[in-house]
């Protein structure tokens, strides 16, 4: 087995097991008898209510066209604070947008290469890698590989060389922009051969260093994940004020156009609290959708998988495959 995310969602229930393919279509037999037995029919019972809610909501998925962008929307997502579901956010919403029809591409720019087990895409040491792209003189198109996932996502890998390039870019001239460089290369090119990305997803290491910077100057967007616990809010008002920073130094036209609040437990009054009090201070970047606590997000990386293909029907594939159909739907900031 392959080892999951570092930033994936702690389990919820101890009850809830790595299941094969086939435990999984039990459980589904299972879930389809629970629907029909009286019980189940009884709409007072709250089992039947998220029966009947989640029913809806594929619905509402499966009818649901999304609109390609006029251009390449690059969006970094990045948090300082670590184990927010970052990694998690960035492939998952690739995911949902690439299984809509999008062209979708993910660089993983975080050493520990969590996106690019997440996408089951080869990330050994003596894998070409964005490495070679932002320390080498290597094209961007010479490390991509495509996902088994979907055939319009692809990944540019992270390997374990990435954990020294922090050093060495200090020495190499216009450190800040390498990536910026090699991206815009490579998106003219896919243009002009008529395969041109809808979106580009830039993963980000849990702090501000070089690696982090290329990726704020590459990118038009940064998404923010939010985790609905305590200490939630901490540390985003630095993040912030480097956006601006990069913004006014070398990025003109960053912005922060999306905040996607995630582990939330709607049982839990925290929770409740910290989603309130987020959606107070940025009214218009927060996506409506919330990404729950759940042990299907957690399990698929183990697998190779994103959410999206390992339990399409889970609460937190379609919870992801609404946050994607929402930001396709919102489209980029003016």
């Amino acid at each position: 087995m392959k080892h999951c995310d570092s930033e994936s969602y702690p389990v919820s229930t101890a009850s809830d097991s790595p299941r094969s393919s086939a435990g999984r279509a039990a459980d589904a037999r299972s879930t389809a008898a629970a629907a029909a037995s009286p019980v189940a029919a009884d709409a007072t019972t709250p089992l039947a209510r998220e029966l009947a809610d989640l029913t809806r909501r594929r619905e509402a998925l499966r009818i649901d066209t999304l609109p390609k962008p006029a251009k390449t929307r690059v969006i970094t997502v990045s948090n300082q604070k670590g184990g927010v579901g970052k990694t998690t956010s960035t492939v998952n919403l690739a995911a949902g947008l690439a299984r809509n029809g999008a062209r979708v591409l993910v660089i993983d720019l975080d050493p520990q290469g969590n996106a690019s087990t997440a996408l089951g895409v080869e990330h050994r040491a003596e894998t070409a890698s964005v490495y070679d792209v932002v320390v080498g003189e290597s094209a961007i198109a010479d490390v991509l590989q495509k996902s088994p996932e979907f055939d319009q996502l692809f990944c540019v890998p992270s390997t374990i060389h990435l954990a020294g390039a922090e050093i060495e870019l200090v020495s190499l001239v216009a450190r800040e922009q390498r990536l910026r460089t090699a991206l815009e290369t490579f998106l003219q090119v896919t243009e002009a051969e008529d395969r041109r990305f809808d979106y580009v997803f830039i993963d980000c290491p849990p702090s501000l260093g070089l690696l982090t910077i290329n990726a704020f100057v590459a990118a038009q967007e940064v998404l923010i994940p939010i985790q609905c616990e305590y200490y939630a809010l901490e540390g985003l008002s630095q993040l912030l004020r480097n956006i601006q920073l990069i913004e006014k130094h070398l990025n003109p036209v960053l912005t922060v156009s999306t905040i996607l609040l995630t582990m939330y437990d709607g049982r839990t009054n925290l929770s409740q609290q910290v989603a309130a009090d987020v959606r107070e201070h940025f009214p218009k970047e927060v996506l409506t959708t919330m990404i729950p606590r759940s042990v299907r997000i957690s399990e698929a990386p183990g697998y190779g998988q994103t959410v999206i293909s390992y339990d399409t029907n889970s609460p937190g594939s379609v919870s992801y495959l609404e946050a994607a159909a929402e930001l396709a739907h919102r489209g980029a900031p003016n």
